[in-house]
């Protein structure tokens, strides 16, 4: 029995080495703050500004009915990730009504990335192409043909700079490919006029166009193309199914705008399992995006670029076509059968992102317009801010008050714990901001101000064990001692719920109860780091002086205003006296 008693002296005679851990994480937490230059919590939209916008959402076409809770509800979710991909933090999108989506953005960096791509569909295509030149005041004036054809693409040996190749394994080395379709003319600014119309497999623009109505209208819309204007642009290929042929527009490295004849779809975006942007430090350096594609997926990839490595230029070529524009043309010379495919050419950084974003999050299930952007101030929640901080600040004042009256020397206890307890969570909440995006907004600060009656119930509960120990008569270091493992589990339990709950909330509820709520679960776990780290050894230590030892008047334990009795003896009662008779 003496060794446990041993030990727990031990532990009782080592408060000082726990404080001392605690005073180091907080240092450390305080440097780390400065060093990253984040020294403030980044802000929400309503206490920061930012831009709000409303997306109309529309039928597919050929669909019917598509506008449903299903839809929506998948839409909202889509754009969630793709907005916090973009590192935007407590950025809101949630539904009004049956057709519209709500989607906050708060002012930052990347806030202008985030309205461009949040309603984008992104649906995306990998099409062979069969004709292709320069579209509207950058075209040069095309040769008539028999065929009736047009012909302004870049040559054969100019196309030689862009291609597609396979990154199935870490060794394959890294190959130039062409971002858009007229990289190459860098090469050969005057590019021969040398393109054949037709295809095997798709409606071309052939002799044959007379007698096939659908290959005619393609032609005529190929012809009337001009993808310098945006309105024209924005209706190319409207209506058309994947497995159907369609005409396109995609602009290249020279900001000149390129339109396409188009082959059906043999791959679409649901093929790719995830896209990466990363700098290509093997080839040319610049960025890239590389994709892996389904076990599906990579079949069609390698079916599909094994047909077209048979052809000649442009035929040889696939458009990769994100949301009916072309993005990409690279041309293949063999089969890539390893399930991943890599392109690059003239992406920046930001391109390279934005693209990789977009497919790795997926493709909307409906098309969304713009029916209006408006710009929020945060003027408004700058006052909300100051009178919530206002009550804040009076409640604050109100628990020290209560606490100086009622547990008097005590109350620096609970004074000092809860001052703990405030620079760690702003330090911790300054330090989420870079690292996980969170942004301070006026739940979360409500949240912040509900903690303090849970940091100061813990306290209380500490305080009350103490003092109930005291009343049986026990002195101030083993009362301490004592009451410690029944205020612990008192304040598990009821720091425990209020997490449990803060969690619930957080899961279920979206936008900005999800900041009251994350922030009411992160000061519940500092609640019981400060008490178990800080509280309880600073009372350990402090019981030893003799201002709380010996019960000062105004030290919150005194004795006689506790009502304590002096302990009671046992007398031994005097035996009476035996009558032999009757024994």
């Amino acid at each position: 029995m003496a060794a446990p008693k041993k030990g727990r002296q031990g532990t009782q005679g080592r408060p000082g080495r726990t404080l001392a851990l605690i005073l180091i994480a907080i240092v450390a937490l305080t440097g780390g703050m400065f060093a990253s230059g984040h020294t403030t919590p980044r802000l929400g939209i309503d206490l920061a500004g930012g831009t709000s916008i409303t997306l109309q959402a529309k039928n597919e076409p050929g669909q019917k009915n598509a506008i449903n809770k299903t839809n929506m509800d998948t839409a909202v979710d889509i754009m969630n990730r793709r907005v916090n991909g973009l590192g935007v933090s407590e950025a809101e999108v949630q539904t009004q009504g049956e057709s519209n989506i709500i989607v906050n953005i708060p002012k930052g960096t990347n806030s202008e990335q985030a309205r461009e791509q949040v309603g984008t569909t992104a649906k995306l295509y990998f099409r062979p192409v069969l004709v292709t030149e320069v579209s509207g005041a950058d075209a040069a004036t095309p040769s008539p043909s028999a065929s009736g054809s047009s012909s302004a693409s870049p040559s054969a040996s100019a196309k030689e700079s862009e291609k597609v190749t396979s990154s199935s394994s870490p060794s394959a080395s890294a190959t130039s490919q062409g971002r858009a379709v007229t990289d190459a003319l860098k090469a050969d600014p005057t590019p021969s006029a040398s393109v054949t119309g037709s295809a095997s497999t798709a409606a071309s623009p052939s002799a044959s166009a007379s007698t096939d109505p659908a290959t005619a209208k393609l032609q005529a819309q190929y012809t009337a193309l001009d993808c310098s204007k945006k309105t024209v642009r924005a209706k190319a290929g409207d209506g058309v199914k994947a497995g159907d042929p369609t005409v396109a527009c995609g602009q290249n490295s020279q900001g000149q705008w390129q339109k396409y004849i188009l082959g059906p779809a043999e791959v679409e975006g649901t093929d790719v399992d995830k896209a990466s942007a990363v700098f290509d430090t093997q080839g040319a350096a610049g960025w890239k995006v590389t994709m892996d594609f389904t076990s599906k997926g990579g079949k069609k990839f390698a079916d599909i670029t094994g047909k077209l490595a048979q052809n000649q230029s442009p035929q040889n070529q696939f458009a990769i076509v994100l949301d009916g524009e072309v993005v990409s043309d690279p041309y293949v010379s063999q089969a890539l059968t390893g399930g991943t495919a890599e392109i690059s050419g003239s992406f920046d950084q930001q391109e390279a992102q934005d693209l990789s974003n977009m497919l790795s999050y997926g493709a909307l299930p409906l098309t969304f317009t713009e029916a209006s952007v408006t710009t929020v101030t945060a003027a408004l929640g700058g006052e909300q801010l100051e009178a919530g901080l206002i009550a804040g600040a009076i409640g604050l004042a109100l628990v020290i008050i209560y606490l100086v009256l009622y547990y008097r020397g005590l109350s620096l206890i609970a004074i000092a714990s809860l001052l703990v307890s405030a620079v760690m969570t702003y330090v911790i909440m300054a330090l989420l901001g870079p690292t996980i995006g969170f942004a301070l907004n006026l739940p979360a600060v409500c949240g912040a101000i509900v903690a303090i009656g849970i940091t100061a119930d813990s306290f209380i509960v500490f305080f009350e064990r103490i003092r109930d120990e005291i009343r049986e008569g026990r002195r101030m270091r083993p009362a301490v001692e004592r009451a410690w493992p029944r205020a612990r589990r008192t304040i598990l339990v009821s720091d425990f719920v209020s997490f449990l709950a803060a969690a619930v909330l957080f899961v279920v509820t979206v936008g900005k109860v999800q900041g009251f709520a994350f922030t009411l679960g992160l000061t519940t776990l500092l609640d019981v780091v400060v008490v178990f780290f800080f509280t309880k050894p600073l009372m350990s230590l402090l019981a030893r002086r003799k201002f709380f030892a010996e019960g000062h008047s105004w030290s919150g334990l005194d004795p006689k205003r506790l009502g304590v009795q002096p302990p009671l003896r046992r007398t031994r009662r005097a035996s009476a006296p035996v009558d032999t008779k009757e024994a």
